[in-house]
């Protein structure tokens, strides 16, 4: 159907046949797929998120704790609610080129975000792991990182398996505050 220039612009309604299905929309996911923020290269200069966030404040880093070789962050485009990353402050891919106080620091630093997790959200389980390089899945290969994503029984339904999309029930910067609280003492 042809339109005359001078006419209201048509609403867009919906596409297609209607169906059954509501829509969750979710722009915010378009950044990461674009690859929005990733570094431009390997070094630590060339535009690593992981080597900035410790400069900005822990609120607009979403920085729940800060240790001497580490600290932790949440993730901005989260698999669950609470999914936070263990970074060490040193720009480094390879979890071989960690030294051991980092090493140490990094297990610890582990073992206190799955606490205060538990504290804060009553997880039941946990996954953890690092991608190591891009064929591995890592998003950031430049600069290791390690993932605790909390977990818990029935949080698997049919928006993950079908519309691949998680819903999260709580803004970031209200879970960084709740786990930050949680984060237990040294």
């Amino acid at each position: 159907m042809l339109h005359s220039m001078t006419t209201e612009p048509e609403q867009q309604i919906g596409v297609g046949t209607p169906d059954a299905f509501q829509r969750l929309w979710t722009p915010h996911r378009m950044a990461y797929i674009q690859g929005e923020n990733k570094p431009t290269g390997p070094g630590a200069d060339d535009g690593c998120p992981f080597c900035v966030i410790p400069s900005k404040s822990d609120e607009d880093g979403l920085v729940i704790a800060r240790g001497t070789s580490v600290y932790a962050v949440l993730n901005l485009y989260p698999y669950n609610g609470g999914h936070l990353m263990v970074v060490p402050y040193r720009h480094v891919a390879d979890y071989t080129e960690l030294d051991p106080a980092e090493t140490a620091e990094l297990a610890t630093f582990t073992q206190r975000a799955m606490t205060a997790l538990r504290a804060a959200s009553g997880a039941h389980g946990f996954n953890i792991g690092m991608n190591q390089g891009t064929v591995a899945g890592a998003g950031i290969a430049a600069h290791l990182h390690q993932h605790v994503v909390p977990r818990w029984g029935g949080d698997t339904n049919f928006m993950p398996v079908v519309g691949h999309t998680k819903v999260l029930p709580q803004l970031l910067a209200d879970t960084r505050k709740m786990l930050a609280d949680a984060w237990p003492a040294a």
